[in-house]
């Protein structure tokens, strides 16, 4: 058990302030502990059962709902603990704190020919939350998701016990603590592999596609080669056009292949640009505020469609691959386009469909989202497989990605949308992913998550955190009667 020196707890830093998901919509204020060691971590747990209120991990709050929100206890922010414990460039295993983002990650391991095995479309999620939510990315049906790289983590139990486990020590904890966002323990440290490259670029190459169909069937063919896939779809197409976008294909180049690698590996060449067309990119989030409404919209994503078809006709180019990954980082901020609070954001529907009934389902999700009045300004398709977690979000098929704006006066008919395309996809068995949503009820949960694996993680709930001293505005909401205790209920 880690040190509970009655210090620790006065050294712990705690504030006062407004804590947010990433897309906006929601928010609260309240108290904030912020460790810098797993001695803080204990002293945050015996602080909160001294004052009778639970706690709330959260890392950089890039889950775009309410996962690493508390509005009823306080927040335990992890984001101070960015160590990097350990790193062997000849195996490619690094050993970090929880609170390291992707981007310290890769900063610190491209120079030797090394990149994260998994990341997200944005570098700033911390390796907790990353393990937390499992987070997946555009090469989840090649390598699976973030859990599938991870070796070994550090669990800090609520009772301040410090467990370690992986696949053979403590593995069912081990399995439930990824993707089991934060609710039995706090994830302090993990050890994961990560991919050899020979490249600090990748080649890429533009598909244009005419519909969804066509962008299905173009993305399953390129499975077998491609290192990374992923499809840009247009949510104002109709008919025919339905689901026409622009895919991109990224391979890894082959040793030698590159005739500079010392440069390309290189942390100057992998920046992305501090200006685009000389506008400070700072900045470009208020040129986008302009165009944030359905028309606007609906001309930048015809004008990205008719670039794409151009672009689809030219040869592989080669990218970086900090801008091959992160290109919701081009721009700082861009989500304020869609506004700042005052109940304003964005919320992500994004649903994980069965191979068979994808073609079926995800274009059903768009005529739901256009039948109401309500067209998602960007959507995402990726290609997955599925994993051995028992809270796991994948499968064997698609996941599609919608963005949607949230204002005052259209969020219930908003919600209530979300509501029908929720029911369409459970109907085709299929899922959902905790760091995406924001509207699923238990009842939902319970259709798409088998019972066995409900009640396994209920019971290391009780048996790991029987206080409850571990909750979240998301656990409260998804959880329901998961625990035959009905503390379960209480903060």
């Amino acid at each position: 058990m880690a040190s509970t020196d009655p210090t620790t707890s006065d050294a712990l830093l705690k504030s006062y302030r407004y804590v947010e998901g990433w897309g906006m919509s929601v928010g609260h204020l309240g108290r904030v502990l912020s460790p810098r060691s797993v001695e803080e971590v204990v002293a945050a747990f015996e602080l909160a059962r001294r004052e009778g209120v639970s706690l709330g991990p959260r890392g950089t709050g890039n889950s775009y709902g309410d996962a690493s929100l508390h509005s009823q206890g306080h927040v335990l922010d992890l984001s101070r603990m960015r160590g990097v414990l350990s790193w062997d460039a000849t195996s490619g295993v690094a050993e970090l704190e929880a609170g390291v983002t992707i981007e310290q990650l890769w900063k610190h391991i491209l120079p030797d020919g090394r990149w994260p095995a998994v990341v997200s479309g944005t570098m700033f999620p911390t390796m907790g939350g990353a393990a937390s939510m499992n987070i997946h990315g555009k090469n989840h049906y090649r390598v699976g998701g973030f859990g599938d790289q991870t070796l070994e983590l550090d669990l800090v139990l609520p009772s301040g016990e410090v467990r370690t486990c992986d696949r053979e020590r403590n593995a069912e904890l081990f399995h439930a603590a990824i993707g089991g966002f934060g609710m039995l323990g706090v994830i302090s440290r993990v050890k994961v592999r990560t991919k050899r490259v020979f490249s600090g670029e990748l080649s890429v190459s533009a598909i244009s596609v005419r519909n969804l169909r066509e962008a299905l069937e173009i993305m399953e063919a390129r499975r077998a080669d491609a290192d990374y896939l992923v499809g840009w779809l247009d949510g104002f197409g109709t008919g025919d056009h339905l689901g026409r976008g622009l895919l991109h294909d990224a391979r890894h180049l082959a040793e030698g292949e590159d005739p500079e690698p010392r440069r390309t590996l290189s942390i100057a060449h992998q920046e992305l640009p501090h200006s685009i067309l000389g506008f400070p990119k700072s900045q470009l989030w208020r040129i986008l505020r302009l165009f944030n409404h359905d028309p606007g919209m609906r001309l930048v994503n015809a004008l990205k469609h008719h670039a794409g078809r151009i672009q689809g006709l030219g040869e592989p180019e080669r990218w970086t691959h900090a801008a091959f990954s992160f290109l919701l980082d081009y721009v700082p901020n861009w989500k304020w386009a869609y506004g700042r609070r005052g109940r304003r954001g964005l919320i992500q529907f994004q649903a994980f469909v069965p191979d068979a009934a994808a073609h079926e389902v995800l274009g059903g999700l768009f005529a739901d989202g256009r039948d109401a009045g309500f067209v998602p300004y960007l959507a995402v398709l990726k290609r997955h497989r599925p994993d051995a977690f028992p809270l796991t979000h994948t499968l064997d098929g698609w996941s599609l990605a919608l963005d949607f704006k949230v204002t005052p006066q259209g969020r219930e008919a908003l919600s209530a949308c979300a509501r029908r395309m929720t029911a369409r996809v459970l109907d085709a068995q299929g899922r959902f992913y905790f760091a995406k949503d924001s509207l699923l009820r238990p009842e939902d949960v319970r259709r798409f998550l088998p019972a066995e694996a409900l009640e396994g993680f209920a019971a290391l709930k009780r048996e790991h955190d029987p206080e409850h001293l571990l909750r979240t505005d998301l656990s409260r909401r998804v959880m329901g009667e998961w625990s035959s205790d009905q503390s379960a209920n209480s903060a």
